[in-house]
């Protein structure tokens, strides 16, 4: 067998990281006006759908590449951290999501999954965020520390949930049209 990734696979794994660029770029908003460098964006929802049809490794490569490009293009200003920590992000919940979905299928494990990855990527983000943005924004990490509760945790939980939300319904609507891994059993 080869390791080699399907042409088919590469192709649509491609344009899935296009469109996630396309939204960076369109769509990035604050959605915690005391926190600006913590923006919104839907653009995880492509490494959501790579993980749904093609599995957690897929997912998680479609996160570094998505990351990379963005992190040298529309999000240079925020430099190594911001690539680092988008890689942190998405890749804990596209992971946790597509680990969990291999223990079972339908709409009821889909959400089980992804209420697991909002918890894995905010926990993450809480960790990562105590060792990165004191260096990000030269702050002390005391400054940081205050930030966990009323910033970090909503942030984190709102972007992801909103995105797993997006993901959801759009596979309930075209996944079995998007993947060939599908069981008879529809989410």
């Amino acid at each position: 067998m080869s390791n080699k990734m399907p042409l088919r696979q590469l192709t649509q794994m491609a344009m899935l990281a296009a469109i996630s660029i396309v939204m960076v770029f369109f769509i990035r908003f604050p959605i915690i006006p005391a926190a600006p460098f913590l923006e919104y964006t839907p653009a995880e929802v492509t490494q959501m759908l790579a993980t749904l049809i093609y599995g957690p490794a897929a997912g998680l490569i479609l996160t570094v590449v998505v990351a990379l490009v963005q992190g040298f293009t529309v999000s240079a200003h925020s430099g190594p951290i911001g690539i680092i920590m988008n890689i942190l992000s998405v890749g804990s919940l596209v992971l946790t999501m597509g680990l969990m979905l291999r223990f079972g299928n339908g709409a009821k494990w889909l959400l089980i999954s992804m209420l697991a990855g909002i918890v894995a990527t905010t926990a993450t983000m809480v960790f990562f965020n105590l060792i990165f943005t004191p260096i990000f924004l030269g702050v002390p990490r005391e400054a940081v520390v205050e930030m966990i509760l009323p910033i970090l945790i909503p942030f984190n939980i709102i972007r992801a949930g909103i995105n797993s939300a997006i993901t959801f319904v759009i596979w309930r609507i075209v996944g079995s049209f998007l993947s060939n891994r599908l069981t008879t059993k529809k989410l």
